[in-house]
């Protein structure tokens, strides 16, 4: 199919048939899956890198490092939006997708190939930071770019559904990310990884697995073309000279800037505590799970959130964002200490059903969360401002949350800090969202 082809299909008057949407759709996901697998497993494989990593001595020390490889990663995301921004908002959102997929699939199978802190010293943890920033920087220019691409595609009256896929896709990956680090459980204790033979080479295994994920998002991203809106803005000779630019210059795009900093709040408990800090926090001192059972809690909770993100993605294409998103910050204020309480028994049962509570109350916001935020902008500038806002929440509210907890913890000696973090920041953006315009039932804004 050329391109020419896939722009006159891809308008509003012609928009695209169930084929055409399902190769729309897998390009937008694909690269969203391998992202957030990528960007996932460093968390799963926390404690696992603070053993092969650093020195031998404290082992709170040592994955307080770890997480702190975790948030920085996050510092450089808003480098990474607006670098991948202005030149997707320049270049087109297709060829930038390409190259975010390659990036972060070489920096991840790159931290498989690193030799530890018993080969090559103080020079480990150094390396593996770098490619920690890489691994960030990639992120923070994926998720404006496949949720800008995904929702420029998409028919009217669709978008929130459509979008809600790569959601699916991201949380799909956080699971595959579990499975694979339960499998490799028996492998990635101190005992295996010290005693050499397989043990000492498996915990490499899930950061090698980006390879082939990679070239398959790769070679299916290459085959699509960009979207329409981007295509019509470019033949009209309406791009931005300096997408960035013109989007802090201008009053209405600033506050739409801040609406994408401030609506994410409560990915910070949900997304970065909820999921990729749970297996961790599960087998603290506190509770005392195993890495199995750490992971199979966390697991369940994915399975529940990847069947409740499709139907309130629908949802808002009918009732609107306001509403869904207001609803499940509601909800997760409501059930966010007493989930965490059933977690804190140290039942296996009683900590599933309360990951999954929290699991479907947080569904609403990250169903909806991004369309939301790809409707305040005009094409001209979407890619950019989006990704700045979005990418310096996630780095203020997110990536530092795995890191504030297990401090907070270890300070406080207080189980629940996880819990009144998603109590305050579901607050957060429900007292933001508030002051949004829904735009569910306009369309794509193009002026």
């Amino acid at each position: 199919m050329t391109s020419t082809t896939m722009r006159v299909e891809s308008t509003p008057e012609a928009p695209l048939n169930a084929a055409q949407t399902r190769k729309v759709v897998t390009a937008g996901c694909v690269g969203i899956f391998v992202e957030l697998y990528d960007n996932g497993i460093f968390a799963f494989m926390a404690g696992t890198l603070a053993l092969v990593f650093l020195a031998p001595g404290n082992p709170d020390n040592a994955l307080l490092f770890v997480f702190a490889g975790y948030a920085i990663s996050f510092l450089v995301r808003p480098l990474g939006a607006v670098v991948c921004g202005y030149l997707g908002d320049r270049i087109g959102r297709q060829r930038l997708l390409v190259f975010v997929i390659l990036l972060i699939s070489v920096a991840t199978a790159g931290i498989g190939m690193l030799p530890g802190y018993a080969a090559i010293g103080i020079a480990a943890p150094i390396l593996l930071i770098t490619l920690r920033l890489l691994q960030g920087f990639s992120v923070g220019g994926e998720s404006a770019g496949a949720m800008t691409f995904l929702a420029e595609h998409a028919p009217e009256g669709r978008r929130g559904i459509i979008t809600s896929y790569a959601q699916i896709a991201s949380f799909a990956a956080l699971l595959t990310g579990t499975l694979v680090a339960y499998s490799m459980s028996p492998w990635l204790t101190e005992e295996a990884i010290n005693g050499g033979g397989f043990g000492a080479f498996a915990w490499r295994i899930p950061f090698l697995v980006a390879i082939p994920m990679g070239f398959i998002g790769w070679y299916i991203r290459k085959s699509i073309t960009d979207t329409p809106n981007f295509e019509k803005l470019k033949e009209e000779g309406g791009l931005s000279k300096n997408p960035l630019k013109e989007a802090f210059a201008t009053p209405v795009h600033r506050r739409a800037m801040l609406l994408a900093l401030f609506i994410p709040l409560m990915n910070g408990s949900g997304y970065y505590v909820l999921f990729s800090f749970m297996p961790t926090f599960l087998k603290g001192e506190q509770l005392n799970f195993g890495i199995g059972q750490a992971l199979l809690v966390t697991a369940c909770s994915l399975v529940v959130i990847c069947i409740a993100i499709p139907i309130m993605g629908s949802l808002s294409d009918r009732i609107g964002r306001k509403k869904v998103i207001a609803g499940s910050a509601i909800a997760m204020a409501i059930v966010g200490i007493p989930s965490y309480a059933l977690i804190a028994t140290g039942e296996m049962g009683l900590a599933i059903l309360g990951a999954c509570i929290m699991a479907i109350a947080f569904s609403g916001h990250t169903a909806v969360i991004h369309i939301l935020i790809v409707e305040l902008f005009p094409t001209r500038v979407r890619y950019s401002a989006y990704g700045l806002g979005y990418n310096v929440s996630s780095a203020l509210f997110g990536g530092t949350a795995p890191l504030l907890m297990t401090w907070l913890i270890a300070s406080t000696g207080n189980i629940y800090m996880p819990a009144f973090y998603a109590v305050i920041t579901a607050l957060g953006t429900l007292l933001a969202v508030s002051t949004v315009q829904d735009r569910a039932h306009l369309p794509l804004r193009d002026e």
